[in-house]
């Protein structure tokens, strides 16, 4: 029953439980260790096993289900500090969701719900139930993202229905509908017990020769030669060759038990679960009820009622960064007061909660990524170091998949399916930094349930990583994005309009604007970036190009050249001064790295590569370094500060500058030379853009970078030189047909698939890594093919934005899905790019020939309205205002994309 406390206005429980949180821990505590085989506290631990799994929760456990069914259970062991299940399985939710954010989380949830059900059958209880789940929208924004989720699902196969207010009252009679637009219902979702679903693992596990060790506390990770070695810990030391890092919560911690340490960048904050008592006539079948515009969800459980939210302002868990492993000291104090914007949103949602009685309200922590994604992958400080974590309180939706995933990666060194976007070398050491990541979780929550419009930008931990010219840009209007750390223009507005985001700086004297999109629709900087794209395309365009890895390449002898001739599937052996594009594949064939490598003298290269990559890049070099240390390689990312300058006159604005000669003849395309600009030498200049316009990038030392910025400035007044951000070379790069790393480009996309086989040194005889694979695929046929497409029938004044994902029809038949998005200023249309497939009846994908690609009536699906589509499958030839006798060598060129 509630009533209403009269002197702050909310509502507050008018009785309190029977049994107080605290015993309510120790209870559930006493009650989980009952449920699997007891320990002696004289157990030994062995002394040398395959591996050693850190974390008995329902993560660990499905990594040593998984190995164990892979034929490892006699040499792998889990130890637990505490007992099993008792970190954060025992108090999650039990969500079970296949929609997620990205295909790799779609399938990974996929897995886990097929392995419940089949754990079902065969009798081992995992408390999974296949209730539905029913997500309800307030505003029609959050409806066209229900639209795109009913478009997706063809690709993504999940079954999902849109439902009006009314049906969804049918669905769940709990519902207050009156305010709401509609919502989506998905049949297959469903809940399941993590607890239950953790001694399943564990269980099925020991059956198969898994040992499991409890009060088992690891204290240090050592290792030899960069690989795991030894795992220390309360009961004595274990030898192992594998290390998998599952601890939850402590992942952080335990990360940094090594040397040199592993970066696992989470974060506990406070989460909270009300549990009512038996409510009369429950339906035991109610569906997973998530109002997402109020930030809750509500569940049936057990015949109550458990409801929680994710709030948009979060509150830090363990500040100081000690994470109790006692259960009974972990327990948070009930919080009303921050509960009570969520309680407010349920009450609303279910008016008849009122009526019920309480349980109690869990103060529960849990942890979150500072980008919202879980955490899995090689660590990329040290060998055959792993990581399940940050699976933020959906653990056991995650589970099945990731602890398959993980298996694969240490049995096989591979795994069935692209987790790039999930790999923890997407961070930084910045994002490892404790005050860092206790900012960006106040906001990391909300993003479960918020709408994600395009483009979004976090407004913690801003201003880390600032190239010299940063304050300048600010000067010129720049509204900021931010990528690893960088803060990057987005775009560029002078005027002080009310509409973009001002945030103040930590002394509070100075503000700076971060980019927003806040629609589905024609954004709200449109006109601005369309003017920066006619500057980059009949003008000059400068633009911050810092944020991009750079990395110096070095030997003594021809040892360097070897090498990356080797990891490059490119012929990397080109004259002193050149510039060439390369791929760095995989043994698949697919993208590890998509870079440009300017050779600087016979045995010393500078890489350009993805901002992204900065970390992934750097392992992936560092897994192939000669034993004997010839080559070295130095991280010069932030030694320079990178400015691009493109367009029509950016060659007679160079040639003020300096004194070398700029001419096609003596300074071509796609060439490097160090240069004096202004009154600063040593400036490494590249001729490219990366956009496919004529121009420049100048990679400057730092100390000299404020000097030439202002230099390429007050020069570039005549030729009225104008500042670009992000989107506007973004949109250059999409409309030229250009492939983006880690939309376009990944770790299964093949150079074959995307048009790019005469980058391919084929016709070398030279090894490299994935030659063989690309060889067969040659011989074979590709299956699927890299292809832009032009919305003929869109309406971009009025209609919703493609924004990436969305199926692809051909001649009425779905045939694949968009990947990289834009609008074409040029052709004044909406550009998308993406793969397609031949599919035939049997659900088998063929040959994709030209003539199949070409031969086809193309329609996408945006929202649930599909547009025609022109289909190309090379870079059309957009007008230009180069000069005729540049022009040919230009197009032969220009294909010399580096994903930012």
């Amino acid at each position: 029953m509630w009533k209403r406390c009269y002197g702050c206005l909310k509502k507050v429980p008018s009785i309190q439980s029977s049994v107080s949180l605290r015993s309510r821990i120790l209870l559930s505590s006493c009650q989980m260790s009952t449920n699997i085989d007891k320990f002696d506290d004289n157990y030994v631990i062995p002394k040398d096993v395959k591996v050693v799994i850190c974390g008995g929760g329902v993560m660990g456990a499905a990594v040593a289900y998984h190995l164990a069914a892979l034929g490892w259970g006699s040499q792998t062991v889990i130890l637990e500090s505490g007992r099993v299940g008792e970190g954060s399985t025992w108090h999650a939710s039990g969500l079970i969701g296949a929609f997620k954010p990205s295909l790799a989380q779609v399938k990974l949830a996929q897995d886990s719900i097929s392995l419940y059900k089949e754990f079902e059958k065969k009798g081992i209880s995992t408390g999974w139930k296949e209730c539905g789940s029913l997500s309800l929208a307030r505003t029609r924004d959050r409806m066209t993202v229900f639209r795109r989720m009913k478009a997706q699902s063809v690709s993504r196969d999940i079954e999902c229905h849109l439902v009006t207010p009314s049906e969804a009252l049918e669905l769940c009679p709990l519902l207050r509908v009156d305010d709401l637009v509609g919502g989506i219902w998905i049949p297959g979702d469903g809940v399941a017990d993590p607890y239950k679903t953790c001694l399943a693992f564990i269980n099925e596990a020991k059956k198969n020769d898994v040992r499991v060790f409890e009060k088992c506390r690891v204290t240090k990770v050592a290792t030899h030669n960069g690989k795991i070695k030894t795992i220390e810990t309360n009961r004595g030391n274990i030898n192992c060759q594998h290390f998998v890092n599952c601890a939850g919560f402590w992942a952080r911690n335990v990360g940094k038990l090594s040397e040199p340490y592993v970066k696992v960048p989470l974060h506990p904050v406070e989460h909270h679960f009300l549990h009512t008592k038996e409510v009369p006539g429950l339906n035991p079948m109610t569906p997973v009820v998530r109002d997402l515009d109020g930030y809750i969800y509500f569940r049936e459980n057990n015949g109550r009622l458990l409801a929680g939210g994710f709030e948009p302002n979060a509150k830090p868990a363990f500040e100081n960064g000690i994470i109790p492993e006692n259960i009974s000291e972990r327990a948070l104090p009930e919080d009303w007061d921050h509960f009570h914007f969520l309680l407010e949103q349920i009450l609303l949602r279910v008016p008849s909660l009122g009526e019920v009685e309480l349980e109690r309200l869990c103060n529960c922590p849990e942890s979150f990524s500072p980008d919202c994604k879980w955490i899995v992958g090689e660590a990329p400080e040290i060998s055959n170091y792993y990581i399940a974590a940050g699976m933020k309180t959906i653990g056991v939706a995650a589970a099945g998949g990731v602890g398959r995933a993980t298996a694969e990666l240490i049995t096989k060194n591979s795994t069935s399916l692209d987790m790039y976007e999930l790999d923890v070398s997407r961070f930084l050491g910045l994002h490892n930094n404790r005050k860092f990541l206790r900012d960006r979780v106040k906001e990391v929550p909300s993003m479960h349930y918020a709408l994600q419009y395009p483009n979004i930008e976090f407004k913690t931990g801003r201003n880390l990583r600032m190239s010299p010219i940063y304050p300048k840009l600010k000067e010129a209007g720049a509204v900021f994005g931010q990528v690893m750390g960088y803060e990057r223009p987005s775009w560029f507005q002078r005027d002080k309009d009310d509409d973009v985001d001002s945030i103040d700086s930590i002394d509070g004297s100075q503000t700076y604007k971060i980019a927003y999109t806040d629609t589905f629709g024609k954004p709200p900087w449109f006109e601005h970036v369309s003017q920066e794209y006619s500057a980059c395309r009949e003008t000059i365009g400068i633009s911050d190009y810092s944020s991009f890895t750079k990395i110096d390449l070095w030997s003594n002898d021809n040892e360097v050249v070897d090498l990356l001739q080797y990891l490059c599937s490119n012929d990397v052996d080109v004259p002193v001064g050149s510039i060439i594009h390369t791929g760095m594949q995989n043994n698949r064939g697919g993208y590890e790295n998509d870079c440009s490598l300017a050779r600087i003298s016979d045995n010393h290269y500078m890489m350009i590569a993805p901002t992204i990559q900065q970390t992934r890049c750097k392992h992936w070099i560092n897994r192939h370094l000669p034993s004997d240390g010839s080559v070295a390689v130095s991280d010069v990312t932030s030694a320079y500060t990178a400015i691009c300058i493109m367009g029509p006159s950016t060659r007679p604005l160079l040639a003020e500058l300096t004194d070398t000669d700029v001419s096609p003849k003596n300074f071509p395309f796609f060439s490097f030379k160090e240069l004096d600009v202004g009154l600063a030498n040593g400036i490494r200049t590249m001729n490219l853009t990366h956009t496919g316009e004529l121009g420049y990038v100048l990679y400057i030392p730092n100390e000299f970078a404020l000097h030439i910025y202002t230099r390429l400035i007050e020069a570039g007044e005549k030729y009225k030189i104008k500042h670009a951000g992000y989107y506007a070379t973004r949109a250059l790069r999409v409309e030229k047909f250009y492939a983006f790393w880690g939309q376009d480009l990944d770790t299964f996309t093949t150079p074959l698939e995307c048009g790019r086989a005469w980058r391919v040194k084929f016709d070398k005889d030279i090894n490299f890594i994935g030659r063989d694979a690309l060889l067969k695929q040659r011989d074979n046929g590709v299956r699927r093919r890299y292809v832009q497409l032009l919305l003929i029938d869109h309406d971009s004044d009025f209609d919703t934005w493609c924004s990436g994902g969305e199926p692809i029809y051909r001649n009425g038949k779905y045939c694949g899905m968009t990947t990289t998005t834009g609008y074409g200023f040029t052709f004044k249309a909406q550009v998308c790019l993406g793969f397609i497939e031949n599919i035939d009846d049997n659900g088998n994908t063929r040959e994709v020939s030209n003539e199949y690609v070409l031969e086809g009536d193309y329609e996408i699906d945006v929202a649930g309205i599909r547009y025609h589509a022109k289909c190309n499958l090379h870079s059309p030839n957009l007008p230009t205002k180069f000069p005729d006798s540049e022009r040919d060598s230009y197009h032969a060129t220009r294909d010399h994309s580096t994903s930012r």
